[in-house]
């Protein structure tokens, strides 16, 4: 917890039994992130990604029918890029180009932050790669419980795929 006792970092931590290369090309390959990306039962059926310091990237997750089929945005900027490392970026929700929108206004609860910062750290560890997630500054409430169920099941999605991605 940080000295803003209303805000929490989110900390999550996995091990998978891939090289440390396909887990950092399933973050950063459009086609791999695809695979994966969102929570169980939903789609990212488009993601864009201009892999550089300074890049943006623009991810697309689409409900499943059953909710609606709802296509959402987030977006952000890669801040610092260490290969087989780390990634420094920000996300927010967008529109489909990318630009920000306001969270309230488009009926996200008040507590879902503007902008979240990420840091995802690759740790080789022979052919095993452990990947520690860490999102700051999130309003302790349920939105903080959804991202961290969300980014679990993203994750769960990951594992899920790499077999596949290995080929």
């Amino acid at each position: 917890m940080n000295a803003n006792s209303s805000k929490q970092d989110i900390v999550i931590t996995r091990e998978y039994d891939y090289p440390v290369e396909l887990v950092w090309k399933a973050w950063t390959d459009p086609t791999l992130v695809m695979k994966w990306w969102g929570p169980a039962y939903y789609t990212s059926p488009r993601c864009e990604i201009d892999f550089r310091e300074g890049g943006k990237y623009v991810f697309c997750m689409r409900a499943p029918d059953s909710h609606g089929g709802l296509e959402s945005y987030s977006a952000g900027v890669y801040k610092k890029i260490v290969p087989m490392q780390r990634l420094e970026f920000n996300q927010y929700l967008s529109d489909r180009e990318g630009n920000a929108i306001d969270p309230v206004q488009a009926g996200v609860p008040a507590d879902f932050p503007a902008n979240v910062e990420f840091v995802i750290e690759f740790i080789a560890n022979g052919d095993k790669t452990e990947l520690k997630i860490t999102e700051y500054g999130w309003s302790v409430g349920e939105m903080m419980k959804y991202a961290i169920m969300g980014m679990e099941q993203s994750l769960d999605k990951l594992a899920a795929t790499l077999p596949e991605m290995q080929q």
